[in-house]
């Protein structure tokens, strides 16, 4: 379902009918995460590239009150003041941070809510989320490609994988978008207790393939400070 959404989205924008020199245009990487459809559009607070504060997370959890975690609380987990560390780029911080919840409707009706998290650097883009969804992540592996691989984190199961972002041109005078394939996302999916899974992912400005070992220590050190976390 969310594969064939994203196709009908890239069938419905047309190329823009005036040339790039004509009017302004601004660039963003959407992640498809395991072909779910992650799109990473919310509200972020930009911080001004001159400011040597790192952005505070922007975010609201009006519309999900109920759940266990919210989008709030991951932007809180993620957006740690050691995360350019973790990531091997010490010398950078964070430019955007947002938490929101995104809403999915199944064929048959049933709604659900997805609590996510994202933060931006230079070079990185980091986007930690949480599901209820019940298939065992032991079994992912199957169908996430053959690169995938199993992995233990704070022992729970998990599986590493890789997937395409999504390159989106807003053309800013004329209101069109033009998609296109982006660069190498890495993705974890990592089993909570009593079903579900949390998923981080990191992608590069530069479409350069992200490093493996900065993946896995953001999800070994935040991972544990999300409040429904359970030590394996």
């Amino acid at each position: 379902m969310a594969e064939q959404q994203i196709a009908d989205a890239a069938e419905s924008v047309r190329q823009p009918e005036k040339g790039p020199s004509e009017w302004g245009q601004a660039v963003a990487a959407l992640v498809v995460v395991g072909g779910l459809a992650a799109l990473l559009l919310s509200g972020t607070f930009q911080q001004k590239s001159s400011d040597p504060e790192p952005a505070e997370c922007h975010t609201s959890d009006d519309a999900r009150p109920s759940k266990p975690v919210s989008g709030v609380q991951l932007c809180t987990a993620l957006n740690r003041a050691d995360l350019p560390t973790l990531l091997g780029t010490p010398t950078e911080y964070a430019m955007n941070a947002s938490g929101n919840e995104s809403m999915g409707t199944w064929a048959d009706g049933t709604k659900t809510v997805t609590p996510e998290a994202e933060v931006q650097l230079s070079t990185y883009s980091v986007k930690l989320s949480t599901s209820d969804d019940d298939i065992p992540v032991v079994e992912m592996a199957g169908f996430l490609g053959s690169s995938a691989q199993n992995r233990t984190i704070g022992g729970h199961p998990a599986v590493l994988y890789s997937d395409r972002t999504i390159a989106l041109n807003f053309n800013l005078g004329g209101g069109k978008i033009d998609t296109g394939p982006g660069g190498i996302a890495r993705s974890l999916l990592v089993a909570k207790d009593g079903g579900g899974f949390y998923e981080v992912s990191i992608w590069r400005q530069d479409d350069v393939v992200p490093d493996d070992l900065a993946l896995l220590r953001v999800a070994e050190t935040v991972l544990p400070t999300v409040p429904d976390w359970t030590a394996g």
